[in-house]
Protein backbone atom coordinates (compact mmCIF):
# COMPACT_ATOMS: atom_id res chain seq x y z
CA UNK A 1 0.00 0.00 0.00
CA UNK A 2 1.42 3.35 -1.04
CA UNK A 3 -0.28 6.39 0.46
CA UNK A 4 0.78 9.58 -1.28
CA UNK A 5 0.00 12.91 0.36
CA UNK A 6 0.18 16.29 -1.36
CA UNK A 7 0.83 18.94 1.30
CA UNK A 8 2.74 18.77 4.55
CA UNK A 9 0.78 21.10 6.80
CA UNK A 10 -1.89 20.21 9.38
CA UNK A 11 -4.09 17.95 7.24
CA UNK A 12 -1.28 16.16 5.42
CA UNK A 13 0.83 15.37 8.47
CA UNK A 14 -2.19 14.33 10.55
CA UNK A 15 -3.21 11.96 7.75
CA UNK A 16 0.29 10.51 7.54
CA UNK A 17 0.55 9.96 11.29
CA UNK A 18 -2.87 8.28 11.53
CA UNK A 19 -2.16 6.08 8.51
CA UNK A 20 1.10 4.97 10.13
CA UNK A 21 -0.77 4.06 13.33
CA UNK A 22 -3.35 2.01 11.42
CA UNK A 23 -0.94 0.29 9.04
CA UNK A 24 2.70 0.22 10.19
CA UNK A 25 3.71 -1.44 6.91
CA UNK A 26 2.24 1.14 4.52
CA UNK A 27 4.57 3.25 2.38
CA UNK A 28 3.73 6.87 3.16
CA UNK A 29 5.16 9.77 1.17
CA UNK A 30 4.41 13.44 1.83
CA UNK A 31 5.08 15.82 -1.08
CA UNK A 32 6.05 19.18 0.36
CA UNK A 33 6.56 22.14 -1.98
CA UNK A 34 8.66 24.04 0.57
CA UNK A 35 11.00 23.00 3.37
CA UNK A 36 8.74 23.41 6.39
CA UNK A 37 6.66 20.34 7.27
CA UNK A 38 4.00 20.78 9.93
CA UNK A 39 4.93 24.28 11.07
CA UNK A 40 2.45 26.38 13.01
CA UNK A 41 1.35 29.16 10.68
CA UNK A 42 -0.86 30.38 13.54
CA UNK A 43 2.36 31.11 15.44
CA UNK A 44 3.79 33.54 12.88
CA UNK A 45 2.58 36.73 14.63
CA UNK A 46 4.38 35.65 17.81
CA UNK A 47 7.58 34.93 15.90
CA UNK A 48 7.40 38.36 14.26
CA UNK A 49 6.63 40.10 17.56
CA UNK A 50 9.78 38.61 19.08
CA UNK A 51 7.84 36.74 21.75
CA UNK A 52 8.83 33.46 20.05
CA UNK A 53 12.33 34.36 18.88
CA UNK A 54 13.31 31.02 17.32
CA UNK A 55 11.17 30.15 14.30
CA UNK A 56 12.24 26.52 14.60
CA UNK A 57 10.14 26.24 17.75
CA UNK A 58 7.02 26.69 15.61
CA UNK A 59 7.36 23.11 14.37
CA UNK A 60 4.52 20.94 15.70
CA UNK A 61 6.92 18.01 15.41
CA UNK A 62 10.37 17.35 13.95
CA UNK A 63 10.40 13.53 13.84
CA UNK A 64 8.40 11.57 11.27
CA UNK A 65 9.24 7.91 11.87
CA UNK A 66 8.76 5.72 8.78
CA UNK A 67 7.17 8.61 6.86
CA UNK A 68 9.01 9.97 3.83
CA UNK A 69 8.91 13.78 3.80
CA UNK A 70 9.93 14.89 0.31
CA UNK A 71 10.84 18.56 0.57
CA UNK A 72 10.89 20.80 -2.47
CA UNK A 73 8.46 18.57 -4.37
CA UNK A 74 5.77 20.68 -6.06
CA UNK A 75 2.91 18.54 -7.38
CA UNK A 76 1.85 19.78 -10.82
CA UNK A 77 -0.54 17.14 -12.15
CA UNK A 78 -2.65 14.23 -10.95
CA UNK A 79 -3.59 11.44 -13.36
CA UNK A 80 -6.41 9.51 -11.64
CA UNK A 81 -6.56 6.88 -14.39
CA UNK A 82 -2.86 6.00 -14.13
CA UNK A 83 -2.86 6.76 -10.38
CA UNK A 84 0.22 8.96 -10.66
CA UNK A 85 1.27 12.43 -9.56
CA UNK A 86 3.75 14.50 -11.55
CA UNK A 87 6.08 16.56 -9.40
CA UNK A 88 8.52 19.37 -10.16
CA UNK A 89 11.53 19.15 -7.87
CA UNK A 90 14.21 21.63 -6.96
CA UNK A 91 17.29 20.75 -9.00
CA UNK A 92 16.10 17.30 -10.14
CA UNK A 93 13.49 18.22 -12.72
CA UNK A 94 10.16 16.44 -13.08
CA UNK A 95 9.39 13.15 -11.36
CA UNK A 96 6.40 10.86 -11.28
CA UNK A 97 5.04 9.15 -8.16
CA UNK A 98 2.52 6.33 -8.23
CA UNK A 99 -0.09 5.82 -5.51
CA UNK A 100 -2.67 3.39 -4.27
CA UNK A 101 -4.38 6.08 -2.19
CA UNK A 102 -3.91 9.82 -2.56
CA UNK A 103 -4.68 12.74 -0.26
CA UNK A 104 -4.91 16.30 -1.55
CA UNK A 105 -4.05 18.65 1.30
CA UNK A 106 -2.97 21.74 -0.64
CA UNK A 107 -4.51 24.18 1.83
CA UNK A 108 -5.41 27.75 1.00
CA UNK A 109 -3.65 30.76 -0.43
CA UNK A 110 -4.06 34.46 0.37
CA UNK A 111 -6.85 36.24 -1.46
CA UNK A 112 -5.41 38.48 -4.16
CA UNK A 113 -5.79 42.07 -2.98
CA UNK A 114 -7.72 44.45 -5.21
CA UNK A 115 -5.25 47.18 -4.35
CA UNK A 116 -3.07 48.97 -6.86
CA UNK A 117 0.59 48.68 -5.89
CA UNK A 118 0.23 45.69 -3.57
CA UNK A 119 3.37 44.09 -5.03
CA UNK A 120 5.67 47.02 -4.20
CA UNK A 121 8.69 46.43 -1.91
CA UNK A 122 7.60 46.93 1.67
CA UNK A 123 4.13 45.48 1.03
CA UNK A 124 3.60 41.95 2.35
CA UNK A 125 1.10 39.13 2.55
CA UNK A 126 1.52 36.75 5.48
CA UNK A 127 0.62 33.13 4.93
CA UNK A 128 3.71 30.93 4.77
CA UNK A 129 6.98 30.49 6.63
CA UNK A 130 8.77 32.16 3.70
CA UNK A 131 6.42 35.13 4.00
CA UNK A 132 7.32 35.43 7.66
CA UNK A 133 11.07 35.32 6.89
CA UNK A 134 10.63 38.15 4.38
CA UNK A 135 8.71 40.27 6.90
CA UNK A 136 11.21 39.46 9.66
CA UNK A 137 14.19 40.44 7.48
CA UNK A 138 12.45 43.69 6.49
CA UNK A 139 11.69 44.54 10.11
CA UNK A 140 15.32 43.94 11.10
CA UNK A 141 16.96 45.68 8.15
CA UNK A 142 14.60 48.58 7.38
CA UNK A 143 13.40 49.17 10.95
CA UNK A 144 10.03 50.68 9.92
CA UNK A 145 8.53 53.19 12.32
CA UNK A 146 4.99 53.03 10.95
CA UNK A 147 2.91 50.16 9.58
CA UNK A 148 -0.54 49.91 8.01
CA UNK A 149 -2.43 46.63 8.25
CA UNK A 150 -5.19 46.15 5.68
CA UNK A 151 -7.74 43.73 7.12
CA UNK A 152 -9.04 43.32 10.65
CA UNK A 153 -9.56 39.59 10.99
CA UNK A 154 -7.60 37.25 13.22
CA UNK A 155 -4.21 37.56 11.50
CA UNK A 156 -4.52 41.30 10.94
CA UNK A 157 -5.30 42.04 14.59
CA UNK A 158 -2.71 39.61 15.93
CA UNK A 159 -0.16 41.39 13.75
CA UNK A 160 -1.33 44.76 15.08
CA UNK A 161 -0.49 43.40 18.53
CA UNK A 162 2.81 41.93 17.29
CA UNK A 163 4.07 45.07 15.58
CA UNK A 164 3.03 47.27 18.50
CA UNK A 165 5.02 44.90 20.71
CA UNK A 166 8.05 45.79 18.56
CA UNK A 167 7.48 49.51 19.10
CA UNK A 168 6.02 50.21 15.65
CA UNK A 169 3.20 52.73 15.18
CA UNK A 170 0.31 50.70 13.76
CA UNK A 171 -2.78 51.66 11.78
CA UNK A 172 -5.53 49.16 10.96
CA UNK A 173 -7.81 49.73 7.96
CA UNK A 174 -10.92 47.55 7.69
CA UNK A 175 -13.76 47.60 5.21
CA UNK A 176 -16.16 46.21 7.84
CA UNK A 177 -18.14 48.41 10.23
CA UNK A 178 -16.23 47.00 13.20
CA UNK A 179 -13.03 45.01 13.50
CA UNK A 180 -13.16 41.22 13.92
CA UNK A 181 -16.29 40.74 11.85
CA UNK A 182 -16.59 37.07 12.89
CA UNK A 183 -18.11 38.21 16.20
CA UNK A 184 -21.06 40.49 16.84
CA UNK A 185 -20.43 44.19 16.33
CA UNK A 186 -20.87 44.83 20.08
CA UNK A 187 -17.75 42.74 20.66
CA UNK A 188 -16.00 44.07 17.56
CA UNK A 189 -16.38 47.63 18.80
CA UNK A 190 -14.94 46.65 22.17
CA UNK A 191 -11.96 45.04 20.42
CA UNK A 192 -11.49 48.23 18.42
CA UNK A 193 -11.32 50.18 21.67
CA UNK A 194 -8.79 47.71 23.06
CA UNK A 195 -6.61 48.40 20.01
CA UNK A 196 -6.92 52.14 20.51
CA UNK A 197 -6.07 51.78 24.19
CA UNK A 198 -2.72 50.34 23.06
CA UNK A 199 -2.02 53.10 20.56
CA UNK A 200 -3.32 51.45 17.38
CA UNK A 201 -5.22 53.76 15.02
CA UNK A 202 -8.37 52.02 13.77
CA UNK A 203 -10.26 52.98 10.61
CA UNK A 204 -13.44 51.05 9.73
CA UNK A 205 -15.72 51.21 6.67
CA UNK A 206 -12.58 51.91 4.65
CA UNK A 207 -11.57 50.25 1.39
CA UNK A 208 -7.82 50.42 0.70
CA UNK A 209 -7.36 51.12 -3.01
CA UNK A 210 -3.86 52.29 -3.86
CA UNK A 211 -0.28 52.09 -2.60
CA UNK A 212 2.54 54.18 -4.06
CA UNK A 213 6.13 54.77 -3.08
CA UNK A 214 7.03 58.35 -2.16
CA UNK A 215 10.74 58.72 -1.48
CA UNK A 216 11.69 56.44 1.38
CA UNK A 217 8.14 55.62 2.46
CA UNK A 218 4.85 54.22 1.19
CA UNK A 219 1.61 56.13 0.81
CA UNK A 220 -1.63 54.16 1.05
CA UNK A 221 -5.03 55.65 0.20
CA UNK A 222 -8.59 54.49 -0.13
CA UNK A 223 -12.25 55.32 0.28
CA UNK A 224 -13.72 57.73 2.81
CA UNK A 225 -10.65 59.95 2.42
CA UNK A 226 -8.34 57.40 4.03
CA UNK A 227 -4.66 58.29 3.51
CA UNK A 228 -1.60 57.26 5.46
CA UNK A 229 2.18 57.30 5.18
CA UNK A 230 4.18 54.36 6.45
CA UNK A 231 7.22 52.17 5.80
CA UNK A 232 5.42 48.82 5.92
CA UNK A 233 2.07 47.58 4.64
CA UNK A 234 0.72 44.18 5.64
CA UNK A 235 -2.30 42.87 3.74
CA UNK A 236 -4.45 40.27 5.49
CA UNK A 237 -7.78 40.11 3.67
CA UNK A 238 -8.55 36.41 3.89
CA UNK A 239 -7.76 33.22 2.02
CA UNK A 240 -9.15 31.12 -0.80
CA UNK A 241 -8.94 27.34 -1.18
CA UNK A 242 -6.01 26.12 -3.30
CA UNK A 243 -7.93 23.79 -5.61
CA UNK A 244 -6.35 24.01 -9.09
CA UNK A 245 -4.63 20.63 -8.80
CA UNK A 246 -7.82 18.89 -7.70
CA UNK A 247 -10.01 20.58 -10.30
CA UNK A 248 -7.62 19.57 -13.09
CA UNK A 249 -7.91 15.97 -11.82
CA UNK A 250 -11.70 16.08 -12.17
CA UNK A 251 -12.72 16.81 -8.58
CA UNK A 252 -15.84 18.86 -7.98
CA UNK A 253 -16.10 22.09 -5.99
CA UNK A 254 -18.83 23.52 -3.80
CA UNK A 255 -20.46 26.94 -3.56
CA UNK A 256 -17.41 28.49 -1.89
CA UNK A 257 -14.97 27.03 -4.42
CA UNK A 258 -13.48 24.39 -2.10
CA UNK A 259 -13.19 20.75 -3.11
CA UNK A 260 -16.22 18.60 -2.32
CA UNK A 261 -15.96 15.52 -0.13
CA UNK A 262 -18.23 13.29 1.84
CA UNK A 263 -17.75 12.90 5.59
CA UNK A 264 -15.20 10.14 5.01
CA UNK A 265 -13.15 12.82 3.18
CA UNK A 266 -13.57 10.94 -0.10
CA UNK A 267 -13.58 13.20 -3.13
CA UNK A 268 -15.79 11.19 -5.46
CA UNK A 269 -12.78 10.31 -7.64
CA UNK A 270 -11.64 6.77 -6.86
CA UNK A 271 -8.94 6.52 -4.16
CA UNK A 272 -8.52 10.31 -3.82
CA UNK A 273 -9.19 11.99 -0.47
CA UNK A 274 -9.23 15.70 0.37
CA UNK A 275 -8.65 17.40 3.73
CA UNK A 276 -7.78 20.79 5.19
CA UNK A 277 -8.26 24.32 3.92
CA UNK A 278 -8.73 23.22 0.30
CA UNK A 279 -11.78 21.12 1.31
CA UNK A 280 -15.32 21.93 2.26
CA UNK A 281 -16.24 21.35 5.91
CA UNK A 282 -19.17 19.42 7.36
CA UNK A 283 -20.92 21.82 9.73
CA UNK A 284 -22.32 19.83 12.62
CA UNK A 285 -25.03 22.32 13.57
CA UNK A 286 -26.18 23.17 10.03
CA UNK A 287 -26.02 19.53 8.94
CA UNK A 288 -24.43 20.40 5.61
CA UNK A 289 -21.12 21.31 4.04
CA UNK A 290 -19.69 24.83 4.06
CA UNK A 291 -16.24 26.42 3.82
CA UNK A 292 -14.70 27.07 7.21
CA UNK A 293 -10.88 26.90 7.06
CA UNK A 294 -9.40 26.28 10.51
CA UNK A 295 -6.26 24.50 11.68
CA UNK A 296 -8.16 22.42 14.21
CA UNK A 297 -10.53 21.25 11.49
CA UNK A 298 -7.65 20.41 9.14
CA UNK A 299 -6.06 18.17 11.79
CA UNK A 300 -9.31 16.25 12.30
CA UNK A 301 -10.10 15.93 8.59
CA UNK A 302 -6.57 14.72 7.90
CA UNK A 303 -6.80 12.12 10.64
CA UNK A 304 -10.11 10.89 9.20
CA UNK A 305 -8.66 10.66 5.68
CA UNK A 306 -5.53 8.86 6.89
CA UNK A 307 -7.53 6.19 8.68
CA UNK A 308 -9.90 5.65 5.77
CA UNK A 309 -7.08 5.47 3.24
CA UNK A 310 -5.85 2.45 5.23
CA UNK A 311 -9.24 0.76 4.98
CA UNK A 312 -11.15 2.47 7.77
CA UNK A 313 -14.74 3.66 7.70
CA UNK A 314 -14.72 6.66 10.08
CA UNK A 315 -16.48 9.94 9.42
CA UNK A 316 -15.47 13.51 10.18
CA UNK A 317 -17.80 14.56 13.00
CA UNK A 318 -18.04 18.15 11.86
CA UNK A 319 -17.01 21.66 12.76
CA UNK A 320 -18.78 24.36 14.75
CA UNK A 321 -16.42 27.20 13.84
CA UNK A 322 -14.98 27.39 17.34
CA UNK A 323 -12.29 30.08 17.41
CA UNK A 324 -10.36 32.16 19.92
CA UNK A 325 -7.90 35.02 19.59
CA UNK A 326 -5.79 37.05 22.01
CA UNK A 327 -5.38 40.74 21.20
CA UNK A 328 -3.25 42.59 23.73
CA UNK A 329 -4.92 41.93 27.10
CA UNK A 330 -8.25 40.86 25.63
CA UNK A 331 -9.35 37.35 24.61
CA UNK A 332 -12.33 36.89 22.29
CA UNK A 333 -13.90 33.55 21.39
CA UNK A 334 -16.87 32.21 19.51
CA UNK A 335 -18.56 28.93 18.62
CA UNK A 336 -21.63 28.03 16.60
CA UNK A 337 -23.83 30.70 15.06
CA UNK A 338 -24.29 34.37 15.79
CA UNK A 339 -27.72 36.02 15.82
CA UNK A 340 -27.42 37.16 12.19
CA UNK A 341 -26.05 33.82 10.99
CA UNK A 342 -28.80 31.89 12.75
CA UNK A 343 -31.46 34.13 11.21
CA UNK A 344 -30.05 33.55 7.73
CA UNK A 345 -30.18 29.79 8.35
CA UNK A 346 -33.89 29.91 9.21
CA UNK A 347 -33.70 29.45 12.99
CA UNK A 348 -35.61 31.54 15.52
CA UNK A 349 -32.57 32.91 17.35
CA UNK A 350 -32.65 34.94 20.52
CA UNK A 351 -29.40 36.42 21.84
CA UNK A 352 -28.79 37.62 25.37
CA UNK A 353 -25.66 39.37 26.62
CA UNK A 354 -24.64 39.24 30.26
CA UNK A 355 -21.56 40.19 32.25
CA UNK A 356 -20.26 38.32 35.28
CA UNK A 357 -16.95 38.07 37.09
CA UNK A 358 -14.53 35.40 35.90
CA UNK A 359 -14.14 34.20 39.52
CA UNK A 360 -15.40 35.07 43.00
CA UNK A 361 -15.17 38.80 43.66
CA UNK A 362 -13.69 38.38 47.13
CA UNK A 363 -10.58 36.72 45.68
CA UNK A 364 -8.23 39.40 44.26
CA UNK A 365 -8.07 39.97 40.53
CA UNK A 366 -11.63 39.21 39.47
CA UNK A 367 -12.38 40.69 36.02
CA UNK A 368 -15.59 41.11 33.99
CA UNK A 369 -16.40 38.37 31.50
CA UNK A 370 -18.89 39.32 28.77
CA UNK A 371 -20.98 36.54 27.25
CA UNK A 372 -23.42 36.50 24.36
CA UNK A 373 -25.54 33.37 24.21
CA UNK A 374 -27.72 32.57 21.20
CA UNK A 375 -30.45 29.95 21.48
CA UNK A 376 -33.40 28.82 19.43
CA UNK A 377 -36.46 30.55 20.82
CA UNK A 378 -38.74 27.78 19.57
CA UNK A 379 -36.87 24.80 21.04
CA UNK A 380 -34.43 26.21 23.59
CA UNK A 381 -31.53 24.54 21.77
CA UNK A 382 -28.17 26.27 22.04
CA UNK A 383 -27.11 27.77 18.68
CA UNK A 384 -23.95 29.66 19.56
CA UNK A 385 -21.98 31.68 22.07
CA UNK A 386 -19.38 34.42 22.18
CA UNK A 387 -17.14 35.33 25.11
CA UNK A 388 -14.79 38.22 25.79
CA UNK A 389 -12.60 38.79 28.81
CA UNK A 390 -9.11 39.44 30.01
CA UNK A 391 -6.18 37.16 29.29
CA UNK A 392 -6.27 34.76 32.23
CA UNK A 393 -10.05 34.63 32.56
CA UNK A 394 -10.17 31.12 31.02
CA UNK A 395 -12.06 32.41 27.99
CA UNK A 396 -10.81 29.71 25.65
CA UNK A 397 -11.72 26.85 27.98
CA UNK A 398 -15.14 28.33 28.72
CA UNK A 399 -15.99 28.66 25.04
CA UNK A 400 -15.04 24.98 24.83
CA UNK A 401 -17.85 24.18 27.28
CA UNK A 402 -20.31 25.87 24.94
CA UNK A 403 -18.72 24.07 21.96
CA UNK A 404 -19.15 20.73 23.72
CA UNK A 405 -22.78 21.54 24.48
CA UNK A 406 -23.34 22.45 20.83
CA UNK A 407 -21.60 19.29 19.67
CA UNK A 408 -24.08 17.19 21.62
CA UNK A 409 -27.18 19.23 20.73
CA UNK A 410 -27.90 20.46 24.26
CA UNK A 411 -30.45 23.09 25.16
CA UNK A 412 -29.35 26.27 26.89
CA UNK A 413 -31.14 25.19 30.08
CA UNK A 414 -29.24 21.89 30.17
CA UNK A 415 -25.93 23.73 30.52
CA UNK A 416 -26.88 24.60 34.11
CA UNK A 417 -26.89 20.89 34.93
CA UNK A 418 -23.25 20.37 33.94
CA UNK A 419 -20.92 19.39 36.78
CA UNK A 420 -18.25 22.07 36.35
CA UNK A 421 -15.28 22.70 38.62
CA UNK A 422 -15.14 25.43 41.25
CA UNK A 423 -12.64 27.12 43.50
CA UNK A 424 -12.84 30.85 44.38
CA UNK A 425 -9.62 31.92 42.55
CA UNK A 426 -10.86 30.36 39.31
CA UNK A 427 -14.66 30.33 39.17
CA UNK A 428 -17.91 30.46 41.14
CA UNK A 429 -20.31 27.75 42.31
CA UNK A 430 -22.21 28.58 39.14
CA UNK A 431 -19.54 28.95 36.46
CA UNK A 432 -19.84 32.05 34.22
CA UNK A 433 -20.87 29.70 31.40
CA UNK A 434 -23.84 28.60 33.49
CA UNK A 435 -24.70 32.10 34.69
CA UNK A 436 -24.73 33.31 31.07
CA UNK A 437 -27.01 30.43 30.14
CA UNK A 438 -29.33 31.20 33.05
CA UNK A 439 -29.46 34.85 31.96
CA UNK A 440 -30.61 33.63 28.54
CA UNK A 441 -33.33 31.49 30.10
CA UNK A 442 -34.60 34.36 32.26
CA UNK A 443 -34.62 36.79 29.36
CA UNK A 444 -36.46 34.39 27.04
CA UNK A 445 -39.07 33.70 29.73
CA UNK A 446 -39.62 37.45 30.13
CA UNK A 447 -39.77 37.89 26.36
CA UNK A 448 -42.41 35.19 26.01
CA UNK A 449 -44.42 36.71 28.86
CA UNK A 450 -44.32 40.16 27.27
CA UNK A 451 -45.23 38.71 23.88
CA UNK A 452 -48.25 36.94 25.39
CA UNK A 453 -49.38 40.17 27.04
CA UNK A 454 -49.22 41.99 23.72
CA UNK A 455 -51.35 39.30 22.15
Amino acid sequence: MRFLIIGGSDAGISAALRAREVDPDAQIDVLLKDDFPNYSICGLPFYLSGETPDWLSLAHRTEFDSISIRRGHQATRIDPAAKTVTVQTEGRGARTFSYDKLLIGTGASPSTPNIEGWQLPGVFLLHTMKDSFAVHEYLDSKKPRRAVIVGAGYIGLEMADALTHRGIEVTVASRTKAVLATVDSEFGEAVGQELRNHGVAVFTNVEAQRIIRVGDHLHISGSQGFEHDCELVLIAVGVKPDTALGIDAGLQTGDKGALLTNRKMESGVTDIYVAGDCAETWHRLLNRHTYLPLGTTAHKQGRTAGENAMGGQCEFSGSLGTQVVKIFDRVIARTGLSQDEAEREGFQPFTVESTVNDHKAYYPGATPLRARVTGNLATGRLLGAQLMGTWGAEVSKRIDVFATALFHGMTVDEISDLDLSYTPPLSSPWDPVQMASQAWSLATAQYRKETECIR
